[in-house]
């Protein structure tokens, strides 16, 4: 860990200034002399909420060509997508980054990359997050990560952390007009897959949008060793980028818009107040449900300056979070069921049920006339020129989900008179709380979640 990647030449020679973040104290680069703060969450609000970097890009669509043909102009050879589904890996069942699709083999040197330096638009799937989506205004399961790789092995020499930070710094300021003053480049660490190495996270207004790895470390039992290889992994955020280039409320309104649209007016429920919105938008940059007790904080300071409750709150965006929600997930079991994976209960067929019952779920809880079916095909047809080659097959696609959501309905009505009979013991028995172990064998037995 010799190697200095801080003080980068580009850096040193055109101006910038290395600062320490009052609130994290992480090292970032900047060409504000002002600037006191790194710019990501949670140490500053988002300031790119109805306030969007101003751009001539018309669509999502845009936002990947302009990135794909930017590299295209630098040297780098494009790579078609690789499926959602890693077939080729033992360890993980979806694809959660470009990375993934060169890891161990093209990483360690056993096969040669399919081209290098090469540029992709590479959609992921990530899971962990999954309680998130639809309530913190950012997260996805599933994404487009833009990356450009360079593979620096057997002693060759592509380029390395220099080149990378000018490349990106080009791209931002060139291509999507961002101000170069607005731009910081945060100093931190990454790892995954068994690789590591040390990256810089690039940020607009609050909102990370890239973050270039220098990856020259495997990590095994639990150590770094360096490696022979050195690897640049880029990942730019296809779907967050479009959102600071839109400045809408959230990451959902800009990326599905034509779905959300279509859904909020089958609910046919007036919207919480605008001034509400954009409040809670600035910072949802600091939600994260897996921290309850800071989340219900920061939902209170809003609400309490509304004069309403939190609960309030919550019922006022509750219809449009389960929008948010089918509008993720439908687009990732395209992707997933596209790719040729069959519901199961093992595996990533386990994956794509999930999200399937997830869907259907918030379908019901919105008393929608509308079968999954029905979403599945409006979102294939959304993405048609994007992804013709689920347009292809969109009807084994439909069929698949289709066969899913009567098993679903199948299991709900089963499971409704097995909780009725439940019930009804319970009662007699005195009682008038479902034991955790009750709730358990419904879940393993019957498929049934506490919730239903």
């Amino acid at each position: 860990m010799g190697e200095n990647l801080i003080d980068l030449p580009f850096f040193l020679k055109n101006g910038f200034y290395k600062k320490t973040c009052k609130a994290c104290g992480k090292v970032f680069w900047t060409l504000n002399p002002e600037q006191e703060y790194c710019g990501d969450q949670p140490c500053v609000d988002y300031q790119f909420i109805n306030n969007p970097v101003k751009t001539n890009l018309k669509d999502i669509s845009s936002v990947r060509k302009v990135f794909v043909d930017f590299f295209k102009e630098e040297g780098h050879s494009f790579v078609k997508r690789y499926p959602v589904v890693a077939r080729w890996r033992d360890d993980v069942y979806l694809v959660g980054a470009s990375i993934y699709d060169f890891q161990p083999w093209v990483t360690e040197g056993i096969v040669d990359p399919p081209a290098n330096p090469l540029v992709i638009s590479q959609p992921s799937i990530r899971l962990t997050d999954i309680d998130n989506v639809g309530r913190t205004g950012r997260h996805l399961t599933g994404f487009e990560m833009m990356a450009h790789h360079a593979f620096n092995i057997r002693r060759t020499n592509i380029y390395w952390a220099n080149k990378t930070v000018e490349l990106a710094f080009n791209l931002f300021t060139n291509v999507y007009k961002i101000p170069p003053e607005e731009l910081s480049f945060k100093f931190d660490w990454w790892s995954g897959g068994g690789n590591a190495g040390e990256d810089y996270e690039v940020l607009v207004r609050g909102l990370e949008i890239a973050t270039l790895v220098f990856m020259h470390y495997r990590t095994v039992n639990g150590k770094l060793v360096e490696m022979e290889n050195r690897i640049v992994d880029t990942g730019y955020g296809l779907e967050r980028i479009y959102w600071l280039l839109t400045g809408a409320l959230t990451i959902y309104d800009s990326t599905f818009n034509p779905i959300i649209s279509w859904l909020t007016k089958k609910i046919n429920k007036k919207p919480p107040p605008t001034h509400l919105l954009y409040s809670l938008a600035l910072k949802m940059g600091k939600l994260d449900y897996k921290e309850p007790e800071k989340t219900f904080r920061i939902k209170s300071e809003i609400a309490s300056k509304y004069g309403i409750s939190v609960r309030d709150m919550d019922t006022l965006l509750a219809p449009y979070e389960s929008i948010y929600v089918i509008a993720d997930h439908t687009r990732s079991i395209v992707w997933i069921i596209g790719d040729g994976i069959v519901p199961s209960n093992i595996g990533a067929g386990y994956l794509v049920r999930m999200l399937i019952r997830r869907a259907i779920r918030h379908i019901l809880r919105l008393k929608l006339d509308l079968s999954l079916v029905e979403v599945i095909d409006r979102q294939i047809e959304t993405w048609k020129n994007d992804f013709p080659e689920y347009l292809d097959i969109k009807d084994e696609i439909l069929d698949v989900v289709s066969h899913e959501e009567k098993k679903y309905a199948d299991v709900l009505r089963r499971g409704k008179r097995v909780v009725r009979s439940l019930i009804t013991k319970i009662k007699k028995e005195g009682k008038s709380i479902i034991p955790e172990d009750t709730i358990i064998t419904l879940y393993e037995s019957h498929g049934l979640t506490p919730e239903i």
